[in-house]
C-alpha cells in the first residue's frame, strides 16, 4: 500500500508526525528504516518557508521539554559568521560594487567551501555543544553558494553518531531505480544521488 504523500498534508498534520518521530528512541538511534546514515531531509513547500521557521522552534523547544537536546544550525547564519570571523565583510561588500554577480559567487563558494570552511566549523559547533539531534535550516538563504549535495557529501565524515535533519524548502523525489534528487524551491532538480531519507516518509 502506498503511503500517504505528508507533504500535501496541512502543516499540523507534518508537525505532528514529525514531532512524533523524533521522540522515539527508534530514531533518536538511527534504527531503520534502513538507513546506513543518519541524515534525513524535512521537505516543504517553498511558500511555507515563514511557517516553517516557527515550527522548527516550536520543535525544538518541546523536544528539549522531553529531554531531548536539539542544535539548530542555520546555514546562513553559519555563514555570515564565517565570513565575519575572517574580516572578510567589507571585501565582499566593495568586491560586490565592482564586479559581475558571476564573479561575486566564485569568490563567495572559495571562502565558504563545504569541505575547508562550512563543515568544519558545524563540527566544531557540535563539540561545544551537547546534542541528541541536529536541524539544519536556511538551505535556501544560501543557494546558490552553498549547494546541499556538497554540504550532503561532505557531511557525511562529520555527523556520525546521531541523526541530523536537514529542513529543505521544495522535493525529495524518486527518480527510478532507487535514486532520489533533491528539487530546491520545487523547480530546481539536482541530478544527484542522495543517501538521507524523507522524513515524512518515516513510520514508528
Amino acid at each position: 500500500m502506498a503511503l500517504p504523500d505528508l507533504l500535501e498534508q496541512k502543516i499540523p498534520e507534518r508537525f505532528k508526525h514529525l514531532l512524533n518521530v523524533l521522540k522515539t528512541k527508534q530514531f533518536l538511534s538511527m534504527k531503520g528504516p534502513g538507513n546506513d546514515v543518519p541524515f534525513f531531509i524535512c521537505p516543504y513547500h517553498p511558500h511555507e518557508a515563514v511557517e516553517w521557521e516557527e515550527i522548527v522552534g516550536q520543535l525544538t523547544n518541546q523536544l528539549a521539554n522531553a529531554g531531548i537536546k536539539v542544535l539548530v544550525i542555520n546555514l546562513y547564519d553559519l555563514c555570515l559568521e564565517l565570513i565575519y570571523q575572517e574580516d572578510n565583510w567589507e571585501t565582499v561588500v566593495e568586491f560586490e560594487r565592482e564586479n559581475s554577480k558571476a564573479e561575486l559567487l566564485d569568490l563567495l563558494q572559495g571562502m565558504l567551501d563545504p569541505q575547508d570552511f562550512v563543515i568544519p566549523a558545524i563540527a566544531e559547533k557540535l563539540n561545544l555543544t551537547p546534542c541528541d539531534l541536529v536541524f539544519i535550516t536556511g538551505v535556501g538563504e544560501v543557494f546558490p553558494y552553498l549547494r546541499s549535495h556538497s554540504l550532503l557529501n561532505n557531511l557525511q565524515s562529520t555527523i556520525k553518531d546521531r541523526p541530523m535533519l536537514i529542513f529543505y524548502p521544495g522535493k525529495y523525489v524518486e527518480v527510478g531505480e532507487g535514486s532520489t534528487a533533491l528539487v530546491l524551491f520545487d523547480r530546481l532538480r539536482g541530478n544527484q544521488y542522495y543517501r538521507a531519507t524523507n522524513i515524512l516518509n518515516y513510520q514508528i
